[in-house]
């Protein structure tokens, strides 16, 4: 009977872990993966959710899916999703992501830790409920996603500085530059060697290295950091969410 109690557990507990997907972080700042918003609208309100970041270093970000892929609560899941993604700064949590569900016609917007001052639960459901509610009940999600952005950048505004630069502009500068910062490792080690008479211990030498020898050295194919970051994007930097905001429906 025990066997049986705990086989029941297991098989339901994998159930519900098979029954959710947690989307992998998105590339871009507003996002319609349902396809139910005007190109133009989504470049527009992705230019100016990244410039906003530039600005107060706040990260805002819009995630429209066909449907929830889960059967949890709508506020549990977000909340799991959001702290997957980092959004935010990490020293300062200040992120926020609006979740729209268009199949259960059902919305959530999370709050990190860092804007719940600013974006209180009570805010975050006016938000939804007289911004983007009444026009997605008209059919209008351009005109409510653009208001529900343009709502929760007025109460983040002023409450953090930024530094004129996005996390994704920053990891893509670090990968530009790694490359030279190696190449400059390399010349100190070998400056530091040759004052040592170019001998490096073990038998090892300074002529050694590079020649492609039996020792093992380092071939002529250089240095290669792989991948590359593109201009724009959006990426995490590491932010943390605690359950703050509020859903509503249409």
């Amino acid at each position: 009977m025990r066997r049986l109690c705990a086989s029941l557990v297991l098989i339901f507990g994998l159930r519900l872990w098979a029954a959710e997907v947690i989307p992998s972080p998105p590339t871009a700042y507003f996002n319609d993966y349902a396809h139910v918003v005007s190109a133009g609208t989504a470049a527009q309100l992705n230019q100016t959710l990244e410039d906003f970041e530039r600005q107060s270093s706040d990260q805002i970000v819009v995630a429209v899916f066909p449907k929830m892929e889960s059967d949890s609560s709508i506020e549990d899941y977000t909340v799991r999703v959001a702290r997957s993604w980092q959004v935010g700064q990490k020293n300062k949590n200040n992120g926020a992501v609006l979740f729209v569900f268009v199949q259960e016609h059902k919305m959530f917007l999370e709050v990190g830790y860092g804007l719940e001052g600013v974006l209180p639960d009570a805010l975050c459901k006016r938000i939804i409920d007289e911004q983007i509610t009444p026009r997605f009940k008209a059919g209008d999600f351009d005109g409510g996603l653009t208001a529900g952005v343009q709502a929760v950048i007025a109460a983040a505004k002023g409450e953090y500085k930024g530094t004129g630069t996005t996390v994704a502009e920053k990891l893509r500068h670090l990968k530009q530059i790694f490359p030279a910062i190696f190449a400059i490792a390399v010349l100190i080690l070998i400056f530091v060697v040759f004052l040592r008479g170019g001998n490096l211990g073990s038998g090892y030498s300074v002529w050694t290295i590079g020649s492609g020898g039996s020792s093992g050295g380092w071939g002529g194919g250089g240095f290669s950091g792989g991948g590359s970051f593109s201009g724009g994007g959006f990426s995490g930097g590491g932010g943390s969410f605690g359950g703050g905001g509020a859903g509503g429906g249409w």
